[in-house]
C-alpha cells in the first residue's frame, strides 16, 4: 500500500525532485480517529479549509529521516481544534496509526493569495528596514503576536533589538520582492 501512494504523487510530476522544492508545514498528524483510518490532524495553516477538503494533495514527512508520501485527501472535518481527515487509501487503523507524528506539506507554490497588506511571515522576516528618511535601521528577524497587533523584531547593526509595531503609522510601505520595509520611526521606537 505504501509504494502505490507514493508512486501517487510523483505521477503528478509536480516537481523533479522533492529536495529541491521549498515545503510548508500545513499539518500535523497527532493521532487516529475510529478503525477506518482517519486521522486526527493538528493545523498548522491559516487555511484549513484549502489544505484539508477533498482532492488535496499533500506531502507527508516522517520527524526523523526517511522518505517522503504523496497523499490525497478524501474529506475532512473540524473537532475542536483538530482535523479528522480521511486519505486515499488509508482504510484502516493499523495502517494509519504508522504515521502518528509525520507532517502534512505543499509545495511554496501553492501558497494562497493573500490580500492587500496581509503578508506571508516567510516573506516578512529577512527584509531591510529603512526609514522614510532613508535611513536602513536593521533586518527584520522575527515577528511576535502578543495581542492587538503583531510586533515585528528587527536585527540592528549594532544596539538592541528594535520592537515594531504593525500598525499604518509605523509600517508605510512593505516591498517583498525587493525585501524592503519603509517604516516611520514615531518618537520613543528608538
Amino acid at each position: 500500500m505504501l509504494s502505490y501512494i507514493r508512486l501517487h504523487l510523483f505521477d503528478i510530476k509536480e516537481a523533479a525532485s522533492v529536495a529541491e522544492q521549498q515545503w510548508l508545514n500545513v499539518g500535523k498528524i497527532v493521532n487516529t480517529h475510529g478503525v477506518r483510518g482517519e486521522v486526527k490532524v493538528y493545523p498548522q495553516t491559516d487555511f484549513p479549509d484549502v489544505r484539508f477538503r477533498g482532492g488535496s494533495r499533500l506531502l507527508l514527512v516522517p520527524p526523523e529521516r526517511g522518505e517522503p508520501i504523496g497523499v490525497e485527501v478524501l474529506s475532512a472535518r473540524e473537532q475542536k481544534n483538530l482535523f479528522v481527515v480521511k486519505l486515499k487509501g488509508w482504510d484502516d487503523i493499523n495502517y494509519a496509526e504508522k504515521f502518528k507524528g509525520w507532517e502534512l506539506k505543499v509545495t511554496a507554490d501553492e501558497r494562497v493569495e493573500l490580500e492587500e497588506d496581509e503578508y506571508y511571515l516567510s516573506d516578512i522576516v529577512g527584509c531591510s528596514v529603512v526609514t522614510d528618511e532613508g535611513e536602513t535601521i536593521g533586518v527584520i528577524s522575527d515577528i511576535l503576536s502578543p495581542g492587538a497587533n503583531d510586533v515585528w523584531v528587527v536585527k540592528r547593526p549594532k544596539g538592541a533589538d528594535l520592537l515594531l509595531p504593525f500598525i499604518d503609522e509605523v509600517v508605510l510601505d512593505v516591498d517583498v520582492a525587493g525585501r524592503v520595509v519603509k517604516v516611520h520611526l514615531m518618537e520613543g521606537l528608538l
